[in-house]
């Protein structure tokens, strides 16, 4: 079937979608135009050896890990298990303890690279002290890891002083200075820095929980936590404690609510507001220029409704340019216009449709045309320019394994597939799920990824690492320490279940890099990319193509998908509006040998296998 779908009523219509009841202010002008990259710190870069963790300061219990233990080198084989790992039995027995060294100071002496890459605005993970790699099982919001910083020890010490709920006895440590530094560095770029906020649960080295446990309801932080019962003081058994988890892991307690659940009980959130005040506006000016430019908020819909509004309340008190993104799965317009939040990460309105049409192949270009409409369409127009558009996250298989893996997918909603469905994409569960590096058609296929990622509406996301080529699996192997060009890695042939697999050498990938820097340098040329109505102008299921418009009144872009491996041919008839005459201005992957011709009516193409192609033309007529 071939569908041509865009009239400019059509594409006027999506520009103006329907009216938000929230104000338009939740979300910033900058962060329309903004191109996000996410860095997941204990794996970004190590940048200061000094504060690399020991098995003395690992933040677990001691008796957790073998004697043996020690970091993990940055470049080794990410399957090939260390004498220590192998003592806490397989690959993903021991896995979890390891420690790159990753670190702040690496983030910063990074900031460079980011610069040449061309993104304009940084989601770094978790950052407050906490005992894990990951850092969402946090032990304070007011302080970075001291682990993070150059000063472990003096930060510790220094921590111990203070009376937690009362920000007067708070002191600035040494990881929180860098963080600064990290902030002003960035901010002289023109980066912009959103941190994470895990405000659901804590983790059980949380000042308060600690409390808790010890003195039971007698603690002053009693009614802080979910708490199901308290031990009973007359039996030496201590078994009777019990209290929530977050999905029922006891490592994460859960905060508690109000009678009615409709927020947070008044000690967790005062300290919440307390916290969000320090890192939005550090030195209490009123001047936020030296603070954070927003959050992302993790399992934002676990926390109640009233504590979002008038947390982002308080958020946009301190910084009325403050952006706040929640991690919404599903579809998320009525929950944002419920809470204030500025948008959400956009799984439901892109990496879903994405993932179903261009990698697993098992939507028709008609159907995505559809899928995209509707929910973009959802939210306002000013929230859907800012909308998080990602593939993959620290949550999910990063992009390049998705590809490696699409035939072998079989999701039974493809319209809404599940990152997380266990039996196919979790190795954990697919011992036959492939671990290996992408073909170049592969490779070919990725990149075809990115140009929809960066021609589309929304603020694209590029998780750190696709754009150098690395792959890897769901959580933890989408968590591979960075791949750098400053460092020789070892050829990764081990598999975590003792299968063959190919060797597959680890590098840098310099030609992927420049496609996403071409991209991403695309996307700011363009205002039309950023600013610009969409439509779909034809999506023709038998050739497997898609052409679609950006318009605004300084350019009109046209960009075609082939996500087929075969070339076609088509006849891409153009509405009244998109009929100026068009150049060829790229194609992906560069030099394609494609072929374009106007017949005044139409464009006739020739488009090979896994390719796309942007054409430039003049000022909309109707649009001026």
């Amino acid at each position: 079937m071939s569908v041509g779908l865009l009239s400019l009523a059509g594409c006027q219509s999506d520009l103006e979608g329907r009216s938000s009841t929230t104000p338009a202010e939740r979300t910033p002008a900058w962060a329309q135009d903004a191109v996000w990259y996410q860095v997941f710190p204990e794996r970004f870069r190590n940048g200061d050896p000094s504060n690399d963790p020991t098995r003395q300061t690992l933040q677990r219990p001691i008796g957790d890990v073998p004697t043996s233990w020690r970091p993990t080198r940055w470049t080794r084989d990410w399957y090939e298990q260390a004498d220590w790992e192998k003592e806490m039995g397989g690959f993903y027995d021991g896995v979890y303890e390891r420690r790159y060294g990753g670190d702040l100071q690496g983030i910063i002496d990074r900031l460079p690279y980011l610069d040449s890459l061309g993104v304009t605005a940084l989601y770094v993970n978790p950052l407050f002290w906490a005992r894990s790699l990951h850092k969402y099982d946090g032990r304070s919001y007011h302080h970075i890891d001291p682990h993070f910083g150059p000063d472990p020890a003096g930060d510790k010490a220094l921590i111990a002083q203070e009376t937690p709920t009362d920000p007067s006895t708070w002191r600035t440590t040494a990881a929180d200075s860098l963080f600064f530094v990290l902030l002003k560095k960035a901010h002289d770029r023109g980066l912009r820095v959103i941190i994470d906020g895990v405000f659901n649960h804590t983790g059980r080295d949380f000042f308060a929980f600690k409390s808790l446990v010890e003195n039971q309801s007698e603690s002053r932080y009693a009614d802080w936590y979910a708490v199901n019962a308290f031990d009973d003081p007359a039996t030496p058994d201590t078994s009777e404690f019990d209290y929530t988890g977050w999905w029922g892991v006891q490592s994460l307690p859960e905060f508690a609510t109000n009678e009615a659940g409709t927020n947070l009980q008044a000690g967790p959130k005062q300290y919440i507001l307390d916290a969000t005040a320090k890192w939005m506006d550090p030195n209490g000016d009123g001047d936020p220029s030296d603070g954070v430019d927003g959050w992302r908020l993790d399992v934002a819909e676990e926390v109640p409704e009233g504590f979002w509004r008038d947390w982002n309340a308080r958020v946009r008190d301190l910084n009325p340019q403050a952006y706040t993104v929640s991690e919404v799965w599903e579809d998320a317009s009525g929950y944002l216009e419920e809470t204030g939040f500025s948008a959400t990460m956009n799984y439901h309105g892109f990496a879903f449709p994405v993932k179903g049409f261009l990698i697993d192949r098992a939507i028709e270009p008609s159907r995505f045309a559809e899928l995209l409409r509707e929910r973009r369409l959802a939210h306002p127009p000013r929230v859907r320019g800012a909308l998080q558009n990602l593939i993959g996250s620290h949550d999910t298989p990063r992009l390049a394994t998705m590809l490696v893996n699409r035939t072998d997918t079989g999701y039974a909603q493809p319209e809404r597939f599940d990152y997380d469905n266990g039996a196919v994409v979790d190795l954990r569960q697919n011992e036959d799920y492939k671990v290996r590096a992408p073909t170049p058609e592969e490779r070919r296929l990725q990149r075809l990824v990115a140009l929809f990622q960066m021609t589309y509406v929304g603020a694209p996301m590029v998780y750190h690492g696709d754009e150098a080529g690395m792959w890897g699996a769901d959580d933890p192997d989408d968590r591979k320490p960075m791949v750098w060009p400053d460092k020789k890695y070892d050829v990764e042939d081990n598999h975590p279940y003792g299968h063959d697999r190919p060797a597959d050498p680890v590098r840098f990938n310099e030609a992927l890099f420049a496609t996403y820097q071409e991209l991403i340098s695309l996307r700011r040329t363009h205002t039309s990319l950023r600013r610009g109505a969409f439509g779909v102008v034809h999506a023709d299921d038998e050739r497997d193509l898609l052409t679609y418009a950006r318009i605004h009144p300084s350019d009109t872009l046209l960009v075609t998908l082939n996500r087929s491996a075969a070339a076609h041919s088509a006849r891409v008839p153009l509405p009244d509006s998109l009929r100026p005459p068009y150049e060829l201005l790229r194609t992906v992957p560069k030099n394609a040998a494609v072929r374009v011709q106007q017949d005044g009516t139409a464009l006739l193409l020739e488009v090979p296998g896994h390719t796309g192609l942007v054409l430039r033309g003049g000022a909309s007529r109707a649009l001026r």
